[in-house]
């Protein structure tokens, strides 16, 4: 079955030697994942503040502190396709509860964690169709509209980053775009391999103290905000 870029994320950062849990909303799929990938499991579901402080104790309990942080869950929600005519209140409030609300869940949980690494590193996986340079560039895919609850969410996500970026200057903290990848999100219908797409997000996952923060970039470079 075809991996979304959170599994390919992990694979990459397993083989280059990282201790990875492998974070799903249900213990089976944790455990699979784990399993197959040589990590270890952890159920997480970012829409339920219990449960993500759950898996932060969790983590706390195992280790005492978090080196890095990759935010990767999303979902499309129902406003795939729809005209921003036809968006509804609903349509909007469940894309934003998880693709963005749910990153603070997350972050407001493992910030103590990861401030107790030497070097504490968040990786916010965002999109170029959050990107206000990009949607505005004709010659961009990101300029044909699909989406208006989804892309709002990325550029939620990108402030987000920033903010906290200057909140937390002893951390890296960045949004990543890993471009048009095919995926469940969208049902296997963009160009890139998944294996494309990880590389952006595993080489902001290894920054160092010395590396960028409150920036946003793909594999090749800065993208515009």
């Amino acid at each position: 079955m075809p991996m979304g870029l959170g599994f390919e994320t992990a694979r990459q950062l397993v083989a280059a030697g990282h201790t990875v849990y492998t974070a799903a909303r249900n213990e089976d799929d944790a455990q699979h994942a784990a399993k197959e990938l040589g990590a270890r499991p952890i159920v997480l579901d970012v829409s339920d503040d219990v449960s993500v402080q759950a898996a932060a104790a969790h983590i706390s309990r195992e280790h005492g502190s978090l080196d890095v942080l990759v935010n990767n869950a999303g979902i499309p929600g129902a406003g795939a396709g729809k005209p921003v005519s036809d968006l509804t209140g609903a349509d909007i409030t469940a894309v934003l509860d998880t693709n963005v609300v749910g990153i603070v869940r997350v972050l407001h949980a493992f910030l103590p964690l990861l401030q107790r690494s030497g070097n504490g590193v968040i990786v916010n996986v965002g999109s170029g169709m959050g990107s206000f340079g990009r949607v505005q560039d004709p010659a961009r895919v990101e300029s044909h509209p699909y989406n208006p609850a989804y892309s709002a969410s990325k550029a939620a996500v990108s402030m987000l980053t920033v903010q906290y970026a200057m909140a937390y200057p002893n951390l890296r903290i960045n949004v990543v775009d890993p471009g048009p990848t095919s995926t469940g999100l969208n049902a296997f219908q963009a160009t890139r391999t998944v294996e494309q797409g990880a590389v952006a997000i595993v080489r902001a996952a290894q920054l160092t103290a010395a590396g960028p923060t409150g920036s946003f970039f793909d594999d090749a470079g800065a993208s515009p905000w």
